[in-house]
């Protein structure tokens, strides 16, 4: 059984005007999700800038939403590293607190070998009993898991059961599939390719648009599945606009600054990051008005 299917939100990490995590909101924006049909919640990925965290901040913020969820609907917890040791050390920490799953980001900076990838990934996986959900994002780590790759972890790994497939490439997409013979639980990391993924097999998304369209981006899944296909197509298309301009600088700056205009809290990002450009503001804003999210 997949650990989730639909859409999973790739959830910001509020923080307040220390920079220090703000859990008054953060509980807030949680149950706002859960509240709004978001299928899974992934915290301390990409979105959540997990990179910036400290070991303790990490797992604080994983036990909170774990917490706070409190098994309304599946927690994934991100504990990548280029270092495998504390990718490891994360994972073991996340099931201690109760997540559901860990999304593991292939190393960054280290640029692996697939022999190392291997490695690397089967040593995490020896050090946890949850389920383990591969994160393929080479235009973000300089690391690219090869479709025979992830086909060989999850035929020899049992508790690596799924990619996140964020290259992009729906033909590295239906590759992984054929390598697998299907045996995969592929979610898009792509808002823009959800209904190309699940035509070919996808169990759905992890996404930056679920953020702030929670309800909508679960329904482009549910639709699909449903059969209306015709509807779920019209869903992705009516939010294009928006998630080109949610990546109009790295994200999660412009998700922080869409999340601000929404008045969840307001869209402090820590260093390197930095605010949203006032061009690319009214970008993101005209965007928002245009699908109803803002009036």
């Amino acid at each position: 059984m997949a650990v989730f299917t639909g859409a999973g939100v790739a959830i910001a990490t509020p923080f307040d005007e220390n920079y220090n995590i703000d859990y008054e909101s953060f509980g807030k924006f949680i149950d706002f999700q859960v509240e709004n049909k978001t299928d899974a919640i992934i915290v301390c990925g990409t979105s959540g800038e997990a990179s910036t965290l400290s070991h303790e901040e990490h797992i604080a913020a994983i036990r909170y939403c774990v917490n706070r969820v409190n098994k309304r609907i599946p927690v994934i917890a991100g504990t990548g590293s280029n270092c495998t040791d504390t990718a490891s050390y994360l994972t073991k920490q996340a099931q201690n607190a109760g997540a559901d799953a860990a999304l593991v980001v292939t190393p960054y900076y280290n640029k692996a070998t697939q022999n190392g990838l291997i490695a690397h990934y089967t040593d995490i996986a020896k050090h946890t009993d949850l389920p383990i959900i591969l994160y393929n994002v080479p235009s973000r780590t300089g690391c690219k898991l090869e479709s025979s790759t992830i086909a060989k972890l999850v035929k020899d790994v049992d508790n690596i059961v799924g990619v996140k497939e964020a290259t992009g490439d729906i033909a590295m997409a239906a590759q992984i599939m054929y390598d697998t013979q299907g045996d995969i639980d592929m979610y898009s990391g792509n808002d823009d390719m959800i209904v190309p993924m699940l035509s070919i097999g996808g169990k759905g998304v992890i996404s930056v648009l679920s953020n702030v369209a929670p309800e909508d981006t679960h329904n482009i899944c549910a639709e699909y599945f449903a059969g209306n296909v015709e509807k779920s197509r019209e869903l992705q298309i009516k939010y294009l606009e928006l998630i080109h301009s949610l990546f109009c600088e790295v994200n999660p700056i412009p998700v922080k600054k869409a999340l601000e205009l929404m008045g969840f809290y307001g869209g402090n990002v820590r260093l390197p990051l930095t605010q949203l450009e006032p061009a690319h503001t009214e970008r993101l804003k005209k965007a928002m008005i245009e699908t109803g999210i803002l009036k």
